[in-house]
């Protein structure tokens, strides 16, 4: 399976997918930045900054406005480790730290774009949208049906200028339409959202450099999200009890987020809370009755004192 998944959680979405064993397709920023040198400043964010005329500089600058937006200047862990904003000098001086960074703190539309790459033309779009919560949590995110021009065109211009030569899956991450981060691959949380065939012709582009996939069916998806507190080391439900929820109308996977045997500060989460759980879906509310389902699971099987952290719901012992 040449497709490289780090997750096992994610390797359901790969497993029947023929791909030729010398094509290696990369899921995550690790490996993506050891395969593709000449590409791989796409991964510090300095530079994401200064190729948009973006303000920015690392912490020993002092910013000549607040707020803004601090961060690593490279995260290949994801999860918006160590971002926060910051709203004035007094606090600069206390957040200061050695490779971190600061940039305009943008409005807008947050915006997850998955793009086809061909010689660094962008052949292909598909956009995701996320509710968020607080402390860098997001409830669900929706994998939209409809296209964003505006995006396609300033991110699609970007990657003409600096791109030249890439052939393959890029995400891009956008605020109010400036790129924010970037990454040599495609988000791996939702693939099986984006139709059958999609992953086909994924392989082809790694392997013959061309992209033909039928997007005509699109439909909007969601992505839902469950998230228990930090602290509890948690335990995955029985397998036998997620599987049924695998059955219900609209439901298309179910990802258990975590290494049960790993302690959980070795995890790489969002400061607000520890990812338990992701339902793929054609239907939010349906993903939304799953997420309580497996939110009961988890409050059978963790530690004792946990709380969950799921937006709008009234199922007992969960945290509102």
């Amino acid at each position: 399976m040449p497709i490289v998944e780090a997750d096992p959680w994610r390797a359901q979405y790969f497993t029947a997918i023929s791909c030729p064993d010398d094509v290696v397709i990369p899921t995550d920023d690790e490996l993506a930045y050891q395969r593709y040198p000449q590409h791989r400043w796409i991964y510090n964010k300095l530079l994401i900054c200064e190729t948009q005329g973006l303000d920015n500089a690392p912490h020993d600058i002092m910013p000549g406005q607040f707020p803004v937006f601090s961060k690593p200047i490279y995260n290949m862990r994801g999860m918006g480790c160590g971002g926060k904003m910051i709203e004035s000098p007094e606090q600069f001086r206390a957040a200061v730290q050695p490779g971190h960074m600061w940039m305009p703190l943008l409005c807008g539309e947050h915006v997850s774009s998955d793009a086809a790459v061909i010689d660094g033309e962008a052949v292909w779009w598909r956009h995701t949208i996320g509710k968020s919560l607080e402390q860098g949590m997001f409830d669900h995110w929706i994998v939209l049906e409809e296209s964003r021009p505006e995006i396609e065109e300033y991110c699609g211009a970007w990657l003409r200028r600096h791109f030249k030569g890439y052939s393959g899956c890029v995400n891009i991450e956008t605020i109010g339409g400036k790129i924010i981060e970037a990454h040599l691959r495609f988000a791996d949380q939702w693939p099986d959202l984006y139709g059958p065939g999609w992953l086909d012709a994924v392989v082809a582009l790694y392997a013959e450099g061309r992209w033909r996939y039928n997007d005509e069916a699109r439909r909007t998806g969601y992505s839902v999200v469950l998230f228990g507190a930090h602290g509890p080391r948690y335990r995955k439900p029985d397998p036998s009890a997620v599987s049924e929820f695998l059955a219900w109308h609209d439901v298309s996977s179910i990802q258990l987020t975590f290494h049960q045997e790993k302690a959980p500060e070795l995890h790489s989460m969002p400061p607000g809370g520890f990812r338990l759980a992701i339902v793929n879906c054609w239907d939010l509310q349906t993903g939304l009755r799953v997420r309580e389902r497996l939110a009961a699971l988890f409050n059978e099987k963790a530690v004792q004192g946990s709380t969950f952290k799921v937006q709008g719901s009234s199922w007992p012992g969960i945290e509102l």
